[in-house]
């Protein structure tokens, strides 16, 4: 039995073990660049030498007008030293120990007269100050990762997903603003949907719909390879990569969350039915959303990446409950017979009602 344990908790971190794309990075934070002047950024699940949020920030640190970036890292990574040369940090059992890196500027530290990526190598080699271990294991829950939180104003990052839960309370706790990315189901999460429902969190500007890849160990893509698991993962250039139904989600506004949806369809009763058990009407898709109903409305979750909260507001989903007056769980918005399997609908519905 604990060997079974043992094992679960192996896979478990390593499928936690994904690391983010650069040209995804750059995609999403080319719409929030406002929002970094004179800000202290966290990346609190990132080990420097790897990570790609910390290469974007460090790369791009004068022209965001930062005035400080954190990184911290719980462990060192089997692809360690991949994206930056490692430099002075000690190593156990092969990789990094937990660790801090804390810059307050960049500059053309190479001579070439531009500041990129080898800049950023020169800092890590060549000044000691920046680099320091932490006293222990980096996770960001303990004391002293809290206390860099603190002094943060902006976190971005990939966290565990499996964590996902636990890493929002504490952002919301800390009253932080954020950008991170997570599985698009935790919008159905308990702990989740109220925070989106109340306008305190919403999702960002890349589809919720677009394909995300991602590195991953080389043991658990062969795992995936093995398993004949086609759907999560594909290859790129001989070398294995996680698909995810991933997307970001943030606090931060970005320009898309206030584009109007232009509506065009016209309510009848046979193009969009009540639902068995709740005072709503069924819409397969956003666009089919009519222009001449009021009341509330079922849609699907990829309405989320539409959601202009001056023109809709969030009223329930099928998969969370909030009150008494929201149906349970297991008798969640039945459209029909045909839309549920033995009682329970087959896809989230998020009940949305016009402002105004």
């Amino acid at each position: 039995m604990a060997d079974n344990r043992a094992l679960h908790r192996a896979r478990k971190a390593e499928q936690d073990e994904f690391y983010t794309q650069l040209v995804d990075i750059e995609n999403e934070l080319r719409h929030y660049k406002g929002h970094f002047k004179g800000k202290v950024v966290y990346c609190n699940c990132d080990d420097p030498y790897e990570s790609n949020f910390f290469k974007y920030f460090a790369v791009n640190f004068d022209a965001l007008g930062l005035e400080r970036l954190i990184a911290t890292s719980y462990t060192g990574s089997p692809i360690a030293g991949e994206q930056l040369v490692l430099g002075h940090i000690e190593t156990e059992g092969g990789r990094p120990r937990p660790h801090k890196i804390e810059m307050t500027s960049l500059g053309d530290l190479d001579g070439d007269g531009a500041i990129g990526p080898s800049d950023v190598v020169v800092l890590l080699k060549h000044n000691g100050n920046v680099t320091t271990l932490l006293e222990g294991d980096g996770d960001f829950r303990s004391a002293e990762c809290v206390e860099l939180l603190k002094q943060s104003d902006i976190v971005v990052t990939n966290p565990p997903f499996s964590l996902f839960r636990k890493y929002i309370a504490q952002l919301v706790e800390h009253s932080k603003e954020f950008l991170i990315l997570g599985n698009k189901n935790a919008v159905t999460y308990k702990e989740i949907f109220p925070l989106l429902k109340d306008g305190r969190m919403w999702v960002g500007y890349t589809p919720m719909g677009r394909e995300m890849v991602f590195d991953i160990p080389e043991d658990y893509g062969q795992q995936l390879v093995a398993a004949k698991k086609d759907r999560s993962y594909t290859i790129v250039d001989g070398v294995v990569k996680a698909r995810s139904s991933s997307c970001w989600f943030t606090n931060l506004d970005h320009a898309k969350r206030h584009e109007p949806l232009i509506l065009y369809k016209q309510y009848t009763p046979e193009a969009y039915p009540h639902y068995d058990n709740y005072d709503a009407i069924n819409v397969d898709k956003t666009n089919d959303i009519p222009e001449d109903w009021d009341g509330v409305m079922g849609v699907p979750i990829s309405f989320l990446d539409k959601h202009n909260p001056d023109q809709f507001e969030i009223v329930n989903a099928n998969e969370v409950r909030s009150d008494d007056s929201v149906p349970l769980k297991a008798h969640g918005l039945i459209k029909d017979k045909e839309s549920a399997i033995g009682g329970k609908p087959k896809y989230v519905r998020v009940a949305i009602r016009r402002v105004g």
